[in-house]
């Protein structure tokens, strides 16, 4: 199975940025029929935003060894 490539990355990291903008204006809201209430919740924005920042982390990462400025290091004894 081949690693997670730089566009799928950037795709992601798209599609989680959107998720937090459409949670930042309408994350939980109240439905009220015939006297009974119900409160309804998306997804948690400390979640997301916690995928943020691993997608964020994967495209640097991906970018910068693109760019020839892998973090490999190589030990030799």
């Amino acid at each position: 199975m081949a690693g997670i490539t730089l566009a799928q990355a950037e795709a992601k990291l798209a599609i989680w940025l959107a998720a937090e903008e459409a949670l930042a204006t309408n994350q939980e809201y109240m439905i009220e029929v015939d006297g009974s209430r119900r409160m309804l919740k998306r997804s948690d924005l400390a979640e997301v935003a916690k995928r943020i920042d691993y997608w964020d982390g994967k495209v640097k990462s991906l970018t910068a060894a693109a760019a020839g400025r892998s973090r490999t290091r190589y030990l030799v004894n």
